[in-house]
């Protein structure tokens, strides 16, 4: 199915707007994963309005909002300075979200998200684009193989009580 979808920058007003998402595709995507308590208080926190408003005021940080033609918003992607647990340097930016509704899942929309980050890392002089999954989420690491990730590394990331293994994946930016 194609969507009358669009991409722009995401500024401090959209925060209402990335945390809605945000919450709406981590609990899509973990339902059946994680503890209702812990998955309801992760998102309050690292998915919540004022989360990303503080991302949103911080230099090193960008994001794109992708939405529908009546203005609801489906999906994000976020560029940061790199926070993983792998041997990184100034070249180097850490694609720290991607979400994506899932009812818009395989039209393309995600690698748009994609290509309009990576297009920006390249702009701003980055060498290296990094990201951490969650190592059982295999629809999301095929989509990042397809778009030229390989594995970096591994981290421990926590979930209310549980740790959880995610995989750090990275790609050249360099053409």
């Amino acid at each position: 199915m194609t969507f009358d979808v669009t991409i722009r920058p995401a500024g401090p007003q959209d925060a209402a707007a990335l945390a809605l998402v945000g919450q709406a595709t981590f609990l899509e995507s973990y339902a059946d994963v994680l503890p209702a308590a812990d998955i309801l208080d992760h998102c309050r926190g690292e998915n919540g309005e004022a989360r990303y408003a503080g991302w949103l005021g911080t230099p090193g940080y960008a994001f794109w909002l992708a939405q529908c033609a009546q203005g609801a918003p489906v999906g994000f992607a976020m560029l940061s300075p790199p926070d993983l647990p792998v041997p990184t340097d100034d070249g180097d930016v850490e694609l720290k979200r991607l979400y994506l509704l899932h009812r818009f899942h395989g039209g393309g929309l995600g690698a748009r998200l994609m290509e309009t980050a990576i297009a920006h890392g390249r702009a701003v002089g980055a060498r290296r684009l990094l990201l951490g999954v969650f190592g059982l989420n295999t629809n999301a690491i095929a989509f990042y193989a397809r778009q030229g990730f390989s594995q970096a590394g591994v981290r421990k990331f926590r979930v209310g009580a549980n740790e959880y293994d995610d995989l750090v994946l990275a790609r050249s930016l360099q053409a």
